[in-house]
Order: C-alpha cells, then structure tokens, then sequence
C-alpha cells in the first residue's frame, strides 16, 4: 500500500467538522469539492503539501508514479511539488476534503 494513503483515518459517516479540527491541528486548511462522475483534474503541482479525504463517493488519486482509491474516511498525503491527478470513479457525485498547509 502507498505510504502516502492511511485507510480509514477518519470514521464514518465523515464529519467535515471532525477532520477540519484535525487538519487545523496540523497546519492544514479543510475546503470541499463535489465532482461529478468522470470528473478529472490532471496534472497538479502545488507548492505547499495537501491532504484529501473522501466524504461521499470513490477517487481515484495518483501521486507521482502511484495510484491508489481513496474512499470514505481515508486520507492522502500530496507532497508540496509532486505531479497528481484525481478522478471521480463514483457513478455518483464524490464530495470530497481538500487542505493546504
């Protein structure tokens, strides 16, 4: 398994509340996306490290040469400057937790 992927990091149902309080601890922001099926963003690179972790749906995310599926609870660490895609593989919305430190 990807040591950038913790499964089941938060419980659920996941509480946006819940892991915007953990994610502040940590110097991370807590934002939502809700994509749709098919929905992809390709080829991202930031310059401050980002964390992801799925509300509702399935995600495909791939960081760097690694690609893993993210559901319900888990959380992923993108480090600051390496390339990432993200993919709804839900065939409904995916609603979704993004952060910045």
């Amino acid at each position: 398994m990807a040591e950038f992927l913790i499964k089941g990091k938060f419980a659920r149902p996941v509480s946006r509340d819940t892991v915007a309080c953990d994610w502040r601890t940590r110097g991370f922001s807590c934002d939502v996306f809700v994509d749709p099926p098919g929905r992809e963003w390709r080829d991202f690179v930031h310059r401050t490290n980002e964390l992801v972790t799925v509300v509702e749906g399935r995600l495909r995310l791939t960081v760097g040469d690694e690609t893993v599926v993210v559901e319900k609870g888990d959380e992923v660490f993108i480090p600051r400057t390496v390339n990432h895609s993200v993919r709804n593989i839900h065939h409904r919305a995916t609603r979704w937790l993004y952060g910045y430190d």
